[in-house]
């Protein structure tokens, strides 16, 4: 069956969707000896010979879906031109070569999701389901009332508004607090540029749960693959949101009317 070839890439576990259309805009996606630069061109797995610089990609490979908790001090990338330690340090053991879903920043640890199903990744990460991941921040300073009320109105930062969910304060010391929150985006480094805009530096920020899944009892540094129930409810989950949403959006229409 035919397919986008992004798709086809993506479904190979070489590289997400998104980097596989940078792949075929360079050039450096050719089917059946014909390089490719367009991205709506389509190919069958099961039948053309689709080459990435010259090296034949295959689709029949096991799935990986595996969650990691990131200590702070590694990248979430599998190649770091600064020679830092990446992730890819950290699964090498796994049979197949497998890509982070989302991001932790470098300073950053917890709950990551690696997998070489790019379905699977295009489906937890796509910005419109919008899948609620919770973190715990120790911040350098006390909140007040004020502060937190500040947080629930949202925090302007130049690329859109900081506005975590659930915000509840876990303990505090006499120079810093623990914060547990809910947050819907990804923006780059978002929780750190929020805070700080409100005056405050994170020391530790800590990603404890994506959806349902849970870091649990997982050890800093070690992963271990998702189980079929977790992949199930991830998956399931997002779908149901994706659901829920049209009939939020079905329902605001009809009330107009």
């Amino acid at each position: 069956m035919k397919e986008r070839l992004q798709k086809v890439i993506a479904a190979a576990g070489i590289v997400s969707r998104r980097h596989a259309e940078k792949l075929i805009s360079d050039g450096r996606v050719s089917v059946n000896n014909v390089v490719v630069n367009e991205l709506g061109v389509k190919a069958d797995a099961a039948k053309d010979i689709i080459r990435i610089d010259g090296k034949t990609i295959s689709v029949e490979k096991i799935k990986h879906y595996i969650v990691l908790h990131k200590p702070a001090g590694f990248v979430t990338t599998l190649h770091d031109p600064q020679n830092r330690p990446t992730i890819a340090d950290l699964v090498r053991d796994v049979p197949e070569r497998v890509y982070p879903v989302g991001r932790l920043d470098y300073e950053s640890r917890g709950l990551l999701l690696l997998t070489n199903d790019g379905d699977f990744a295009q489906k937890i990460q796509h910005p419109r389901f919008e899948k609620p991941k919770i973190y715990r921040v120790k911040i350098q300073g006390r909140l007040s009332k004020v502060e937190l009320t500040k947080l629930a109105g949202g925090i302007k930062l130049s690329d859109g508004i900081f506005k975590p969910e659930n915000v509840k304060i876990e303990k505090t010391n006499d120079k810093s607090c623990w914060l547990r929150l809910t947050l819907r985006e990804g923006k780059n480094r978002i929780i750190r540029r929020g805070f700080e805009a409100l005056g405050f530096r994170v020391a530790v920020l800590v990603r404890d749960a994506i959806g349902d899944l849970k870091l649990g009892n997982l050890k800093e540094g070690m992963w271990r693959h998702l189980t079929g129930k977790e992949i199930n409810q991830l998956l399931d989950n997002t779908a149901n949101e994706s659901r829920q949403k049209f009939l939020d959006i079905r329902q605001k229409i009809n009330n107009k009317l």
